[in-house]
């Protein structure tokens, strides 16, 4: 892991960038040797979940816990109920007062910050993320169980936790603001309401932060490891997924990612 000086205020301060976790040691240059790596590395019996990171020194901290300031994170974290008073009048269905995950996923989904983080079921769709942003910088497809991530937090509950049979562990979480507290609640892996077309598209998934750790590690997920993905062979790998159909057209259902992918394709 690297450490880079970062100015706080009128302070400068080494922080920790890229991943907490082991690496998968492959060169990804093909489509078919990044499968070939996931067929053999990961057992076939488990479940698992992939990230793509654009930049390689972007660690796996939700949106909303990612400054140093708590002021910041509880604002935030704050936007939540403002999202929800304007939402009742932009948003054609909007979830009823009392279903809090349904309105913070939405919000995840229009780009508010919050506590959770993306994950996606398919390690297609996690590698086009990793090549399609960034294109001077290393990426990152990160790979976690989250069984096992939820087995540490919860011993008895091996399992993906679900939000309406779990809907009370969930909504302790939801009533946290930004304090960090070393005692507190661990990070888990979360299902969601698959409520939007993009969701359903990208076959999404969330791992919901508490407040002891903000960032995921591979002491809290023994299992999380990632794959560099370089930057000379980002290009070459998306045009490779163009070729199997994932593309930002296929993962993004409004109207203005059709609009980009058709210039991308033709290089406008």
């Amino acid at each position: 892991m690297a450490m880079v000086l970062k100015k706080i205020g009128k302070r400068r301060i080494l922080i920790k960038v890229g991943p907490d976790c082991q690496r998968i040691r492959e060169r990804i240059t093909r489509l078919g040797i990044y499968f070939d790596v996931l067929n053999s590395a990961l057992r076939k019996e488990s479940t698992f979940w992939f990230r793509g990171n654009a930049d390689l020194t972007n660690r796996l901290t939700p949106s909303a816990l990612r400054s140093p300031n708590l002021s910041k994170r509880n604002r935030a974290l704050s936007l939540l109920n403002d999202f929800k008073r304007f939402g009742e009048l932009k948003l054609q269905k909007p979830p009823n007062a009392d279903e809090e995950f349904k309105w913070i996923q939405l919000a995840q989904h229009y780009g508010l910050p919050t506590r959770l983080l993306d994950w996606t079921k398919n390690a297609a769709i996690a590698l086009y993320f990793a090549c399609d942003k960034e294109p001077e910088k290393d990426g990152a497809v990160f790979i976690l169980n989250p069984i096992d991530l939820n087995r540490k937090t919860f011993p008895k509950e091996a399992r993906i936790f679900d939000p309406h049979q779990n809907a009370e562990l969930i909504k302790e979480y939801l009533k946290l603001d930004g304090t960090k507290d070393p005692e507190g609640l661990k990070t888990i892996a979360v299902n969601p309401p698959w409520n939007s077309q993009r969701i359903i598209l990208q076959q999404g998934v969330f791992t919901l932060h508490g407040s002891r750790y903000f960032t995921l590690t591979d002491k809290q997920a023994p299992s999380l490891v990632y794959l560099k993905i370089e930057k000379d062979y980002k290009q070459s790998l998306l045009d490779e997924l163009e070729r199997i159909g994932i593309n930002e057209m296929s993962i993004f259902p409004e109207a203005e990612h059709m609009c980009s992918y058709l210039r991308w394709r033709e290089n406008l």
